[in-house]
């Protein structure tokens, strides 16, 4: 979960088109975690076009799990690469990015 940095699994995602979303727009998206209970991470997301109104809403619930959950699941190169930095295993890369 980037918001926590720390490995999450989508348990909820629910999603409201609020206004039409052309097929190659750049959504400028804002989220937030509204909650943490124990393992469950509680979120909301607001996605713009530009300036204007929002055209989407989110709401999602994650789950924390550890890192080793995805060692059996990943693409090759990602696998690889998690098991050549194992300080990963712990935590979420800090020189990842989200935005372009």
């Amino acid at each position: 979960m980037w918001l926590l940095r720390r490995p999450a699994v989508t348990a909820r995602l629910e999603t409201d088109f609020l206004r039409p979303v052309p097929v190659g727009s750049i959504l400028n998206i804002t989220a937030e975690v509204t909650g943490v209970a124990n393992r469950k991470v509680y979120s909301k997301a607001e996605g713009r076009i530009d300036d204007g109104p929002p055209v989407v809403r989110a709401e999602a619930l994650f789950v924390i799990v550890p890192m080793a959950h995805f060692l059996n699941a990943g693409a090759p190169e990602q696998l690889e690469y998690v098991r050549a930095n194992p300080h990963l295993h712990a935590s979420v890369d800090p020189d990842f990015e989200v935005n372009p």
